[in-house]
């Protein structure tokens, strides 16, 4: 099939939507993707791509750029952000080929970046898939936007209406689908996946000099990283304890220097880094964390990363609500408490220290993943959307 993917955030951006993409090269398809200059998450257009708008082609994968205006630091920045890529992205999206079997809309946030999409969609009689995994307006509330006040009724308004323009919608977390009933639509549940590079990593015994926990991702509000650095000052008279951080984003300063006026030797901030290497820094550690602030949204959500963590045979340690909470209960691949309670993950962090059976989790979750998420499964069920979409709805 001919597939137009239209996503805000793609390669170097560190999106599963890139390895989403390449992989359906390799299954034979034709994809083109409309995106923007990447600036996330660190609110700055990457250096190799300040200017640069052209088109170009990365692992069989058709790539054109909008110019788009940088996330930057507050409000201010991130609506501009928001605003500027259906913007920009229309202007590349109208003078691409007509000749396209479907739209695939890869919506995270800002839901209007599936805009350009759904303009070309309609204009030229192609049927639409939002995939859609971040739920709006909903995640404007992390932002303590109340749902009682003018802006959330107002982008309620206009996301409902982007929802009832597309075709099909996917969601990547079962709890969404409620939230699209009430709207009086259908969304079919196909959650994420685990890259290539995570599935077959040894799942070692932990050594005895140091017990390794590792929080991988997106530093931002909604992450909640805050209640890691916490729980580590309650771990600080455990000397064996180690908390890896990677990843960057807009509360990486707060988070270091919160590090900093806690005294936190006890923590290590690594910073952003390739997809690649990540598979090592899993290996080398004992249990991987999960951290997401306490709102009602966050907790119908289920973020990639569990998925990664559960593919790499690792056991979890969570402080999370909802349905991330009920998906490591029920697969037993580790441990969890309510989100943002500081105090618990530190007594569960000294619980896995010493539970001889933490190896066993860790292959609860695996086994967990083999299950219910594969990627195998994942593009099957993927391309039978496509093909149902485009023979179907004609």
């Amino acid at each position: 099939m001919k597939i137009l993917v239209v996503s805000q955030y793609y390669y170097p951006e560190p999106f599963r939507i890139t390895d989403m993409c390449e992989t359906l090269v390799k299954r034979g398809h034709s994809v083109t993707v409309v995106t923007a200059q990447p600036n996330y998450p660190d609110g700055k257009i990457y250096t190799d791509y300040v200017n640069k708008y052209q088109e170009s082609y990365i692992n069989g994968v058709n790539i054109k750029r909008s110019k788009i205006y940088p996330r930057g630091k507050g409000a201010i920045c991130l609506f501009l952000n928001y605003i500027s890529f259906p913007f920009y992205a229309r202007k590349i999206i109208k003078k691409i080929d007509k000749d396209f079997d479907v739209v695939f809309i890869n919506q995270l946030s800002p839901i209007f970046s599936a805009l350009p999409g759904i303009r070309y969609s309609k204009k030229n009689k192609i049927k639409s898939i939002l995939y859609c995994l971040d739920l709006w307006p909903e995640s404007i509330t992390s932002s303590g936007i109340s749902e009682n006040s003018f802006i959330y009724k107002l982008i309620f308004m206009i996301s409902t209406n982007i929802y009832k323009r597309v075709d099909r919608i996917l969601v990547t977390s079962k709890s969404f689908i409620d939230k699209f009933n009430k709207i009086k639509l259908n969304a079919v549940y196909l959650p994420q996946y685990a890259e290539d590079l995570f599935i077959n990593l040894p799942c070692n015994k932990k050594s005895n000099e140091y017990f390794v926990v590792t929080f991988a991702g997106n530093i931002g509000e909604i992450q909640s990283v805050e209640t890691i650095l916490l729980a580590a000052k309650e771990l600080l008279i455990y000397e064996d304890i180690v908390i890896n951080i990677y990843g960057s984003g807009s509360k990486f300063d707060f988070i270091y220097n919160l590090k900093v006026s806690l005294s936190l030797d006890n923590v290590i901030l690594h910073g952003r880094k390739a997809i690649e290497e990540m598979p090592l820094v899993y290996s080398n550690s004992d249990a991987l964390i999960v951290t997401l602030k306490k709102n009602k949204l966050l907790s119908l959500t289920l973020p990639g990363k569990v998925q990664t963590y559960m593919a790499s045979g690792k056991p979890i340690i969570a402080a999370i609500n909802g349905e991330t909470k009920n998906i490591i209960e029920e697969s037993k691949a580790g441990y969890v408490c309510n989100a943002e309670d500081y105090l618990q993950l530190s007594k569960l962090i000294i619980d896995a220290r010493s539970n001889e059976y933490l190896f066993q989790m860790g292959k609860n979750g695996k086994e967990y993943y083999e299950k219910n998420f594969t990627k195998k499964v994942f593009f099957e069920r993927l391309e039978a959307e496509f093909m149902e979409v485009k023979n179907v709805y004609k």
